[in-house]
């Protein structure tokens, strides 16, 4: 951190005019003024040469410490003041604005998802979810965060340890909807997942596990649903050997001219206009260009719903669609 690198500096000019001063101050036996051992380091160090304030010709310490203090104490300085200069002209006090205004969004966020790390899935993972109309914002550790992203999608971050609760607080948690978890090592998402939990009870969580037999600890953590990355994999492998023309048709719907068409859910609630209607009766297809795949009644999932179907609060549409309208149409509906 900027801050941090300036401070060791003027830390590192103060420490090296106080072993200047004390030192002359030692080397005369305590008979010169402490202001006359000050102004003789500073004129020492900066080499500006006004003249001898102490008589150090009449003493080889002296001429040795004046010596050995113009060498290492101005060359600190300048060392000091060039560092200082580059963080200028790099940019890096434009990285210090940026992080102020980046917490002050992350301050004014409601309703968000936290992603935990990540590694080489962050990127498309964040921005998965932010093509699917929600707010991110990313913890990663120190110097791995992501640097200043110029594409359509750039997100929040938090540069810090995952596993510190400092750092999810900062990231809002207890105003955000959902935590992904998706640390390398299981043992931090174990803790990340408890912790999150314990700080948001409302708190939808998903968990990245590498080792399955763990998988229900993370349930009795308080995961709501547990990822593996190696039996995803494996599916997906299996899918481009035996239906590679189905996968094809989820690839190409990511990418789709038609802009950002995802398969989604409409959740009904009591205040829905949808709930007591008919399938038939909500229009989704003709005046919303939506597709509906799937109805989930508590935990039956009822696959291809017949249009005679009666909606009622409690139940949730699985409809596939330009993601804007689903957004739109799930304010209107929920």
């Amino acid at each position: 951190m900027i801050q941090k690198r300036i401070t060791t500096f003027l830390l590192g000019i103060l420490l090296v005019v106080a072993i200047g001063t004390f030192g002359y101050f030692l080397i005369f036996h305590g008979q010169e003024r402490w202001i006359d051992c000050l102004y003789m380091t500073v004129i020492s160090i900066t080499s500006v040469g006004y003249g001898e304030i102490l008589d150090v010709s009449s003493s080889i310490a002296a001429q040795i410490f004046t010596m050995g203090l113009i060498t290492f104490g101005m060359g600190f300085i300048l060392y000091a003041i060039s560092s200082i200069t580059a963080f200028l002209i790099e940019g890096e006090l434009s990285g210090v604005r940026r992080r102020r205004r980046m917490n002050r969004e992350i301050n004014r966020l409601t309703g968000h998802i936290i992603l935990v790390g990540g590694g080489e899935t962050r990127r498309p993972l964040a921005h998965e979810l932010i093509t699917c109309g929600e707010q991110v914002v990313v913890i990663e550790q120190e110097g791995e965060a992501p640097a200043p992203d110029s594409s359509a999608h750039p997100f929040l971050y938090i540069e810090g340890d995952p596993t510190d609760d400092v750092n999810l607080e900062k990231a809002g948690i207890g105003r955000a909807k959902g935590v992904v978890i998706a640390l390398p090592q299981d043992k931090d998402s174990l803790y990340v997942t408890m912790t999150a939990r314990m700080m948001n009870k409302n708190l939808r969580i998903v968990a990245q596990v590498s080792d399955p037999k763990i998988a229900p600890k993370f349930t009795m953590a308080g995961a709501d649903s547990i990822v593996s990355p190696n039996t995803i994999g494996a599916l997906r492998m299996a899918s481009e050997m035996v239906r590679p023309a189905a996968v094809d048709f989820l690839d190409q719907m990511l990418r789709s001219e038609q802009g950002p068409l995802r398969i989604h859910e409409l959740p009904i609630t009591p205040d829905s206009p949808m709930d007591g209607r008919r399938l038939s009766e909500t229009d989704l297809r003709r005046e919303h260009d939506l597709l509906v795949l799937g109805l989930k009644d508590k935990e039956a999932i009822l696959f291809n719903p017949d249009a005679d179907t009666l909606l009622t609060s409690g139940m949730t549409l699985v409809v596939m669609g330009n993601i804007d309208e689903i957004k739109r149409l799930q304010a209107r509906v929920s």
